[in-house]
């Protein structure tokens, strides 16, 4: 007798669920993506109980007529394809046919559907792959598909569902993703019979993100920027936030490829070496995609969510996106203005006792201003204050005629030619008036940027100079760094490193950039192979930048440093000079800008 069974109809579906339904917000996404596919432009969805009682999807869309809603929830059953050429060039949110058949084979199902053309709807009742009842009904035009008690008969599967306000979490990051996606749409998202969001047709996509993430909407105005481009067949269009907003992870970044949600290791790449340099390495940027391309320049067949994509041409994607992102947040004002505490938080200083709101008001500004020096100055080791060490420097007019030309996007904007006072304080900051206000600048992270530039073109044009040692100094390797020598001859020479074997794993530093003077040179050549072990993996460019990164933090001005008077003045003005210094190689500010108004606010001057 043999072994092997053939799966009855219903057994196929509900295995066919497991891939396809997850969760209550699984549901959503397919109930919706056919809804848009159907031409729908508004879409009610409600829930009870974070959809495990009740997920209903209601829509103006084309309808169905007995016969097609008969069908639809066989297994396999689709409007959308007709032959194997059109998966090739997929251009709708669903195509499998498995979805309603899936559903349908682990909840108990009611659909009402009415085509436009036709004067009365038609309803279908489904109990776990059983149907219960067809035939007419009342209904609008469109389709209303109600799911109630999600694998009530699948105990096993309905254990593993979570909390309400979990499953109400997924849910609302469907919609979400839907909702951005088709700004053209009308949406509505009801829980609990109350309104969880109302979605106008046709907002904008600023209008549409904040009211979807309302943690965003006080920073839409002035702290995102939007682009669009179009460039060998590839549309971008982009709302990404200034290097000053970010999150501790990607959550927040979404793309979408022709209407449709993905995630995509690719587009990931780029949009993070877009902001290389720009923010933390372990800060994440903000970031809403929109890419429109031919429909057979990728594979959308490739996951049964649909939510992963392959192209064809995956460095022509990852091109066009770097560039476009990078552009912008070039072009962009990046300057870094400090966000001082509101007016309204000193209310109390204005009932002080008479001779005490001065000294309160001094307290609270000194308090503002230690808070924002914990929180952005360079690591260094703990001084006491001394306000007495601080040193203000007269600076002499200076004829800047013949200094080169300021490069657009520029941070740091003509402090040198603004400053009538400048001051170090702690040996770490530099604080220069300007006409504005005043600046602070972290004199490591902005030297350190400078130098990184320097580098950067130096090592592009040719190779670093350098200088031999009197007194050649040893470095110890490891097996792996030994073995890393002879590959990175062309790196080195470059750096302007010259080494030399004395034994199995210790070499003698020949020659050393000049640039990087202020670098203890064994301790750089270490830390150089150290990156590149650990860098073997990563496409030569990012090698070279995390050295140069490296080799600039290293021969910078540290924290701590007592500037004179001249160095300071040299500070700024290479500064000026510099095509983007507001955020070191490692994405901390160099600059906060405060402006007059913000410190007289602060002084219940205004």
């Amino acid at each position: 007798m043999g072994h092997i069974n053939v799966l009855d109809e219903n057994m196929i579906n509900m295995i066919a669920a497991g891939e396809v339904i997850e969760r209550p917000a699984s549901v959503v996404k397919e109930l919706m993506e056919n809804s848009i596919d159907a031409g729908a432009t508004r879409i009610t969805v409600t829930l009870e109980d974070g959809g495990k009682r009740l997920i209903s999807v209601q829509d103006n869309g084309c309808g169905m007529d007995p016969e097609d809603l008969d069908r639809a929830f066989e297994a396999h059953a689709t409007s959308k394809l007709s032959c194997s050429a059109d998966l090739q060039k997929i251009a709708t949110l669903g195509f499998r046919g498995e979805a309603l058949a899936s559903i349908a084979s682990v909840s108990l199902v009611k659909a009402v559907s009415r085509p436009a053309e036709s004067d009365a709807a038609h309803t279908i009742e489904i109990d776990c792959g059983t149907r219960v009842s067809a035939g007419p009904g009342s209904g609008d035009y469109g389709t209303v598909i109600a799911i109630r008690d999600l694998f009530y008969k699948l105990p096993a599967r309905r254990k593993f569902m979570r909390t309400t306000n979990t499953e109400m979490g997924h849910v609302t990051e469907q919609f979400t993703r839907i909702a951005l996606a088709h700004r053209e749409l009308d949406l509505t998202l009801i829980h609990n019979s109350r309104d969880v969001f109302r979605l106008s047709a046709h907002q904008s996509l600023r209008t549409r993100t904040s009211i979807l993430f309302g943690t965003l909407a006080s920073d839409m105005e002035n702290g995102f920027l939007e682009l669009q481009t179009q460039e060998k067949g590839v549309e971008l269009s982009a709302l990404i936030s200034m290097p000053q907003i970010s999150r501790a992870n990607a959550r927040l970044q979404y793309c979408f490829l022709n209407g449709r949600f993905i995630k995509d290791r690719i587009i990931t790449h780029a949009i993070k070496e877009a902001y290389r340099g720009l923010i933390e390495p372990n800060r994440h940027a903000v970031v809403f995609l929109f890419m429109i391309m031919p429909h057979e320049d990728y594979d959308v067949n490739v996951h049964p969510t649909k939510a992963e994509v392959r192209f064809y041409s995956g460095n022509l994607v990852h091109s066009q996106i770097l560039g476009a992102l990078r552009e912008a947040l070039q072009s962009a004002d990046a300057n870094v203005f400090a966000k001082l505490p509101e007016a309204s938080s000193t209310g109390a200083l204005q009932a002080a006792p008479p001779g005490q709101g001065d000294m309160d008001r001094r307290t609270q500004v000194a308090d503002a201003m230690a808070d924002f020096f914990k929180e952005h100055r360079a690591p260094s080791a703990p001084r006491q204050l001394d306000f007495q060490s601080a040193r203000v420097v007269k600076q002499p007019v200076v004829d800047y005629d013949s200094a080169p030309e300021v490069q657009a996007g520029q941070v740091i904007e003509s402090i040198a030619t603004d400053v009538q006072n400048t001051v170090q304080i702690h040996d770490s900051y530099v604080v220069s008036q300007t006409v504005e206000g005043f600046v602070i600048v972290d004199q490591h992270a902005l030297h350190e940027k400078i130098l990184y530039e320097k580098l950067m073109q130096r090592v592009t044009q040719g190779s670093l100079e350098s200088q031999r040692l009197l007194i050649p100094e040893t470095v110890q390797l490891n097996a792996t760094q030994v073995a890393l020598v002879e590959d990175s001859q062309a790196l080195l020479g470059k750096l302007g490193i010259e080494l030399a074997p004395l034994d199995a794993r210790t070499y003698a530093v020949q020659a050393f950039p000049t640039l990087l003077s202020r670098a203890n040179t064994v301790d750089f050549v270490r830390d150089l192979f150290d990156i590149l072990e650990q860098s073997t993996a990563l496409e030569p460019d990012h090698a070279l930048n995390a050295v140069l990164s490296m080799a600039a933090c290293k021969a910078a001005i540290k924290a701590g440093q007592k500037l004179t008077d001249q160095e300071m003045r040299q500070l700024l003005l290479d500064a000026e000079r510099a095509e983007s210094s507001c955020r070191c190689p490692h994405g901390r500010p160099t600059t906060i800008r405060f402006t007059l108004s913000d410190l007289e606010k602060q002084f219940l001057r205004t």
